[in-house]
């Protein structure tokens, strides 16, 4: 029976192990989208002098390669990335 159980055991880690990856990675758009972010977030730091700058992520945006940064204590920041995820624009976001 344990030589039945092992195989079977091993297979259903490995199933689960692909799906957590999966999940987790979700592929190279997932791994762009963090590289993106972690770099606007830098450049705005760089921009405003301001650490803590934080992913808006109760405003809508609905282009590609496009973030809202928050600053502490200041506007938020639009953010503009390349394909690969390096922030190319920054625009203070001005309310009338």
């Amino acid at each position: 029976m344990s030589s039945v159980f092992r195989p079977a055991a091993f297979a259903t880690l490995l199933a689960l192990a692909a799906c957590d990856q999966a999940a987790v990675g979700g592929g190279t758009n997932s791994f762009v989208e963090t590289r993106g972010i972690n770099s606007c977030i830098r450049a705005v730091e760089r921009e405003t002098g301001v650490e803590g700058a934080t992913l808006n992520t109760t405003l809508a945006v609905v282009e590609l390669y496009q973030y809202i940064i928050d600053v502490p204590n200041a506007r938020p920041w639009t953010c503009f990335t390349d394909e690969n995820g390096r922030a190319v624009e920054l625009l203070e976001v001005r309310r009338a």
